[in-house]
């Protein structure tokens, strides 16, 4: 069955792959979490006098003997870091997830604490269990990922994934990510990642999980799997694509640049990519990482992980996805933020998704070319 992205009803009549009215306002409905995106073409040219942000062009140290992710540096347990080169993995010092609790801890916790048997049912409290882990990307403190050659990708791409594998069987939900840049909150400029991994379903792996198993249940194909084939069909939205990979600017788009990266196979987690699929990511990632920055000529600072389906649990219904959200909005020093309406009501953009998806593909392509001669 086909693929069904909805507009709000005012708009019915447009195609879903129609690029919509550049001075009227729509909506469009995100597949994978049923939230609604306010569309606003008509404000892109407002005037704007507000937060201008610094970029980030600091020079930095290859080495750096005061960042605690540095090789031989030490940490703020007063433990030292191996001496490593390339991509390393730790156990993060400040873990957001504890171990598991003893019964005996739990019986007293239920004692003693606020929540118990006897509270409302709007109170509900559970543990938390789980580990988290960094991985240093490389041992040079002054790199990002847009710096990596292909092969050096590929070998942080197999340290991700030995680590997922190895959470993947003592826990129901792993995900990896990175926060890059200040404007992000990243912590340490050292150029790392992160891994959690919990008992408990995140809310939005939860969220995406039962809209992949209502749309498997209702069409018999998985969601993502069909948005795929529907995207690289119309490639009206489309950034970069190779035989395994496809990146777009999603048809429900919130932030300004977002991109969606998609497996065109049947993965549904990180731990089942073949060396093959990995060779092909590490190129999807270079050319991603690379055009960003090219964008607006600066480190481009973003959120982005990968969501594994839950390791417990038939999953013919998901497909592995990574989001790329970043905030950079007109310039390398002005950013979008998601106040007022949009934490009260809904969030909303100006710039159209396909007008981005033009401005990075028309990026990735010569990108792409200069990667096939040089990797």
């Amino acid at each position: 069955m086909a693929l069904h992205l909805e507009c709000n009803d005012t708009l019915s009549s447009t195609s879903p792959g129609e690029v919509l009215s550049q001075t009227k306002s729509y909506r469009r409905k995100n597949a994978l979490t049923g939230d609604w995106v306010l569309v606003s073409p008509q404000r892109g040219n407002r005037p704007w006098s507000g937060e201008a942000a610094e970029p980030d062009l600091e020079e930095r140290l290859t080495f750096d003997p005061n960042c605690p992710l540095c090789p031989g540096t030490k940490r703020a347990n007063n433990t030292f870091n191996a001496d490593y080169r390339g991509p390393h993995v730790f156990s993060n010092d400040f873990s957001a997830l504890t171990g598991p609790e003893s019964h005996e801890e739990r019986e007293q916790a239920k004692a003693t604490g606020e929540v118990n048997d006897a509270s409302p049912v709007f109170i509900r409290e559970e543990a938390a269990e789980g580990e988290c882990r960094v991985i240093c990307f490389d041992h040079r403190h002054d790199r990002t990922l847009a710096d990596f050659s292909q092969s050096e990708l590929f070998r942080v791409l197999e340290v991700i994934q030995q680590s997922y594998r190895e959470l993947s069987e003592k826990y129901r939900c792993v995900t990896l990510f990175e926060n890059k840049g200040a404007l992000m909150g990243c912590s340490q400029p050292h150029p790392h990642g992160q891994i959690w991994a919990h008992a408990h379903l995140s809310s939005t792996i939860a969220t995406e999980d039962q809209s992949q198993l209502d749309y498997f249940q209702e069409n018999g194909s998985a969601l993502l799997a069909d948005y795929q084939q529907w995207e690289s069909r119309l490639n009206e939205r489309v950034v970069f694509e190779n035989s395994d990979w496809l990146i777009v600017v999603p048809y429900w788009a919130a932030w300004p640049f977002e991109t969606l990266l998609l497996t065109k196979g049947n993965q549904t987690d990180f731990g089942e990519l073949t060396p093959d699929n990995m060779e092909t990511l590490a190129e999807a990632l270079a050319v991603l990482n690379r055009t960003y920055d090219a964008l607006f000529e600066c480190s481009f600072p973003y959120s982005m992980g990968w969501h594994n389906a839950p390791s417990d649990q038939p999953n013919k219904h998901w497909r592995l996805h990574a989001h790329f959200f970043p905030p950079l909005l007109r310039s390398a020093n002005i950013k979008k933020h998601m106040v007022g309406y949009e934490m009260l009501g809904e969030p909303q953009r100006d710039l159209t998704v396909e007008s981005a998806a033009h401005k990075l593909r028309q990026l990735a392509e010569p990108i792409k070319q200069q990667l096939m001669k040089c990797p």
